[in-house]
């Protein structure tokens, strides 16, 4: 059995992306990792050389910035790492570049696709999220954000990165697959609040053909307004986040979250804590029993 691990980066330097740590966590199981390294402005292509593997391969790509409708241009730079994937790979396991695996579950992560290697009707492995929110010590839920996703699939190029890169479509058709036992630490809203808001600034350019680099400010600061319930987190972070977690130097105080839900998602949202019901819940996978 084969693994290729696969994503796609661009000024993860000037986005505070952790991406050296997102592609750390899953090398230890993969045979090879093939980053899209898109035409940065800072020295992410250096970033990624530091890792200093002999698995991974960069290839240079040029984002297509006339596609800034709904994040098209991110399925494209995935649907780039993937389709460079080598042919003789059996499953390829894509992560975002704020995304990170915990080392406790690379051996299972590593069982389950042995497991389904040759059950053809497992076109992919769904994984659950824990989504950390404003600091490394808290974790949020929220019915508006996803709680599973596909992380794993199989190598064939007939399967694409779907809308925002969120997910994935085999020939426009939802993917099926299995539920494993497993977790993707997503770190996206870990920032001080002035740099969650210049990252949503540069992020939201590639969404709105009506937003220009010029139009960015950095001036404001985020208010925290869009979980609905915090947790502390009183585990470990995957060892690959502990330096961060260290160097971490903002304060942030979850009492004063501002939660902005309109009185039926919140309605909705308390049925989904009472229950762990998510009533209309969308689902971006067919899940096989």
């Amino acid at each position: 059995m084969k693994i290729a691990g696969f994503t796609f980066v661009r000024n993860a330097i000037k986005n505070d992306y952790p991406i050296v740590e997102a592609i750390t966590s899953i090398l230890p199981i993969c045979d090879e990792f093939i980053i899209a390294c898109g035409n940065s402005s800072d020295n992410t292509l250096k970033l990624i050389q530091s890792i200093n593997s002999p698995k991974i391969k960069t290839i240079n790509t040029i984002w297509n910035e006339n596609l800034r409708e709904g994040g098209k241009v991110f399925a494209e730079e995935t649907d780039k790492a993937f389709n460079s994937i080598s042919q003789n790979v059996d499953w390829a396991f894509y992560i975002q570049a704020d995304e990170c695996v915990h080392e406790k579950y690379l051996d299972t992560i590593k069982n389950e696709m042995k497991k389904y290697l040759y059950s053809k009707s497992v076109e992919g492995l769904l994984f659950k999220y824990k989504h950390f929110y404003g600091s490394y010590n808290y974790y949020a839920l929220s019915r508006k954000w996803y709680r599973r996703e596909i992380r794993i699939i199989r190598r064939n190029l007939s399967i694409k990165s779907y809308k925002d890169a969120q997910g994935f479509r085999l020939n426009n058709s939802k993917l099926k697959v299995k539920l494993i036992d497993a977790e993707i630490f997503h770190y996206g809203w870990v920032k001080s609040s002035t740099g969650i808001l210049n990252k949503m600034q540069n992020f939201n350019f590639f969404y709105d053909k009506n937003i220009t680099i010029e139009s960015i400010s950095n001036d404001k600061k985020f208010d925290y307004g869009n979980a609905d319930k915090l947790f502390q987190f009183k585990d470990m972070h995957p060892k690959v986040m502990l330096d961060r977690v260290v160097l971490s130097n903002w304060d942030f105080n979850p009492s004063k979250c501002k939660n902005k839900r309109s009185i039926q998602h919140r309605i909705l949202q308390k049925i989904y804590e009472l229950t762990g019901i998510r009533l209309f819940e969308y689902k971006n996978y067919k899940l096989i029993k």
